[in-house]
């Protein structure tokens, strides 16, 4: 195969453990993915709101990985969980799970009974909007603390390259970055998990495109299409 026929390197730019989990999903398929986690994740410190609540509303992993001695007083109350990584992650913490979404915590909360429930998230938030009767406390537990694209990663970038971004912060940080730094868009594909992520990360790229579903598997088949030369 020539250097021209050579598929794109994928750059997985999420926190870990996420960011090794997704290149090995990439590495099995034939993919050249290449980590640089831009994000570290870091727990806050958060005060429990007053109970008693239905369940707890989870849209990520880092609930349980980063929500500390605080989170452990809910452990009688079930957990509503967006994806199976997050529901296999309460489930680790010692939680049940009660149901398990898919496509964000929105369509979720849209299906959710008269009830009162808690969100813990993180600083990086989708704001939600509950029906009549769905009363949600939220809390922030944990946050997102950005890193500077390395210089290994801007040479990358300037050659070509498929970029996943797997959330609103990721558009906004690595958006910025390509800006601050002089990288032209032009090179740079990207790969978007979410229509709003797509649109926080701005027009001007070479390709951009996003998820037909909100999982980090469809993510990973949006970004292997593009990957090919033209």
């Amino acid at each position: 195969m020539t250097a021209r026929s050579k598929p794109l390197p994928i750059i997985v730019i999420r926190p870990q453990p996420g960011n090794d989990a997704t290149c090995a999903a990439a590495r099995e398929r034939g993919a050249e993915a290449l980590a640089f986690p831009l994000f570290t994740i870091e727990p806050l410190a958060w005060d429990m709101p007053e109970g008693p609540f239905d369940a707890i509303l989870a849209g990520s992993a880092n609930v349980f990985r980063h929500g500390g001695e605080v989170l452990q007083t809910l452990r009688d109350v079930p957990v509503i969980a967006v994806g199976e990584t997050t529901a296999a992650s309460a489930r680790a913490a010692g939680f049940t799970v009660s149901h398990i979404g898919e496509g964000g915590l929105q369509p979720v909360v849209a299906t959710l009974p008269p009830g009162r429930y808690i969100r813990i998230a993180g600083e990086d938030r989708v704001e939600l909007t509950p029906k009549p009767g769905v009363r949600i406390e939220t809390t922030v537990a944990y946050a997102a603390r950005r890193s500077p694209l390395p210089s290994a990663l801007v040479h990358i970038l300037e050659a070509s390259a498929v970029v996943l971004l797997h959330s609103g912060e990721a558009a906004r940080h690595f958006a910025a970055e390509c800006k601050r730094l002089g990288i032209s868009r032009k090179s740079v594909r990207i790969a978007c998990l979410a229509p709003r992520i797509a649109t926080l990360a701005g027009e001007g790229w070479a390709a951009i495109a996003t998820a037909p579903a909100r999982t980090d598997a469809m993510l990973l088949e949006t970004a292997l299409r593009m990957c090919k030369r033209v």
